[in-house]
């Protein structure tokens, strides 16, 4: 596993369409996650996704599975993911299985073997493989931050990934985020950052932005998502659409009155 010094920022893809997979690669983040769980996205989706994201030149396309199922896990790894982020990992012997699934019989794990997709995700051999695949386990819930030096010193787990989300919920919030579980969010995000960074293991986390993502870098996370595409997309487009409208110039409230009237 390279060694994860400085921050290193990413991107979320949750729409199926392997155009839009490919120009966000283009972009130069330094990681692109394909979500599995909570994306519009299926396997067919997921493959495709991830062949796009390598064609377009992303150094480390990473899918998050919907579940801790050993053949979920082998799958996105064998159809060119060098990570796989799976969440909900609450104890020691959950991240035991993930590390399994994700690993070959030569590293310890139970994955089994298939280079189905020949490319940079497959070495020479097994081992080499395993060791440039990411295996992250999220912590999302008040069981898995009290477990997290455990899930951390699990063999085969290279780090955790925070889903803050619903972390925040776990932690007794009714809505994410909500200011009274703030100071304990935070608390929790700086156990979770210190006994990973401690272990020199990745310290991930999700972000909706990148002053946000800022935030993060400075307080020591160093695997971070900046944006989201289906976000980006209503945020960029609303934004074009709010220009004509300010100018006076957007008809879609006159037109809908138009189309009432007939």
């Amino acid at each position: 596993m390279p060694e994860y010094t400085t921050p290193r920022f990413g991107a979320w893809i949750t729409l199926n369409s392997t155009v839009a997979s490919e120009q966000i690669a283009r972009l130069g983040f330094d990681f692109v996650v394909v979500d599995g769980q909570h994306g519009l996205i299926g396997y067919t989706e997921m493959r495709d996704s991830l062949i796009a994201l390598t064609a377009g030149g992303c150094p480390l396309p990473i899918a998050r599975v919907s579940t801790n199922d050993p053949g979920e896990i082998g799958r996105v790894l064998d159809a060119g993911a060098r990570g796989v982020i799976v969440p909900m990992v609450n104890t020691a012997q959950e991240a035991a299985e993930l590390a399994k699934a994700a690993r070959y019989a030569t590293s310890g794990g139970q994955r089994s073997y298939s280079p189905v997709r020949h490319g940079i995700h497959f070495g020479l051999t097994p081992g080499q493989t395993d060791d440039v695949v990411l295996v992250l386990a999220m912590i999302e819930t008040r069981e898995g931050l009290e477990n997290v030096e455990a899930i951390l010193d699990t063999p085969g787990i290279d780090g955790v990934f925070v889903g803050p989300y619903d972390l925040s919920l776990g932690l007794g919030a009714s809505i994410p985020f909500e200011e009274a579980v703030r100071p304990e969010l935070e608390e929790a995000l700086t156990t979770i950052r210190n006994a990973a960074v401690s272990r020199s293991k990745i310290a991930g986390i999700y972000c909706g932005t990148g002053d946000d993502a800022i935030v993060r870098a400075q307080q020591g996370f160093n695997l971070i998502n900046t944006c989201h595409d289906m976000s980006a997309l209503r945020e960029v487009m609303g934004a074009q659409l709010s220009v004509v409208s300010e100018a006076g110039l957007c008809t879609a409230g006159r037109l809908e009155e138009e189309l009432r009237a007939h």
